[in-house]
């Protein structure tokens, strides 16, 4: 684990690959749209990397796979993706050993919490209250609350305006590249998880102020 020091009055957390283990459930329902559309079913860890910018840019590399899709195709495959993720939303997922206990501290510290997903609305509200997250958090942003996402840095700034604090009194924890360029862009300091979903992609290459294995290993780095 990374030493480090963080002041954070608020805490920015990622959903899909840092609190839930989501890759099965989202593996599902991309295969079944797949089937749907005739297309060759995508091994888990191909499905694994292509998590992070939203369901529909998944959806649109598993397609890809064979054959780039039209848009009237990857609609097509949209609507049968979220018809299924939506019905198996925890059929498979599961929180990460040590998430709820370390959420539990950060609230008993007074820090401010915010889920940070680029994960639509209509699927992160019911997966964090299906897994018993959802009160933890003092403000959700799911990938369709702002104009824009991460790697931008909208989000960010939005949460750290929304609580009256700036930027550099944030941190965010996360498992991507799009976690750490929106930081950077946003002028928060970030943790990265060493798990999570981030492809072929190196941990070193996300160039993270600190490195953590579990959540709870979180709580030293904070003052």
């Amino acid at each position: 684990m990374s030493q480090a020091s963080f002041a954070a009055d608020i805490v920015l957390i990622d959903l899909d690959g840092t609190l839930i283990d989501t890759a099965p459930d989202l593996a599902g329902a991309a295969n079944h749209a797949l089937h749907s559309l005739g297309r060759e079913p995508a091994a888990m860890p191909v499905i694994r990397g292509f998590i992070g910018n939203g369901v529909r840019e998944l959806m649109r590399r598993a397609l890809a796979i064979q054959d780039e899709p039209s848009e009237a195709e990857l609609d097509a495959a949209m609507q049968e993706f979220s018809a299924y993720y939506g019905a198996h939303l925890t059929a498979h997922s599961v929180v990460y050993p040590g998430v709820e206990d370390a959420l539990r501290t950060l609230r008993e510290q007074q820090r401010k919490l915010v889920c940070i997903t680029n994960k639509a609305e209509q699927f992160t509200a019911p997966l964090l209250e299906r897994l018993g997250l959802c009160d933890y958090f003092d403000l959700v942003l799911s990938g369709d609350s702002l104009p824009r996402k991460k790697p931008d840095p909208l989000p960010l700034l939005h949460a750290a305006e929304h609580f009256g604090v700036g930027p550099d009194s944030g941190l965010l924890v996360g498992d991507s590249i799009n976690d750490t360029q929106a930081a950077r862009a946003a002028g928060m300091p970030v943790v990265a998880v060493s798990y999570g979903y981030r492809g072929d992609m190196p941990l070193a290459d996300l160039a993270a102020d600190a490195v953590i294995d579990t959540l709870p290993q979180l709580l030293p780095l904070l003052r």
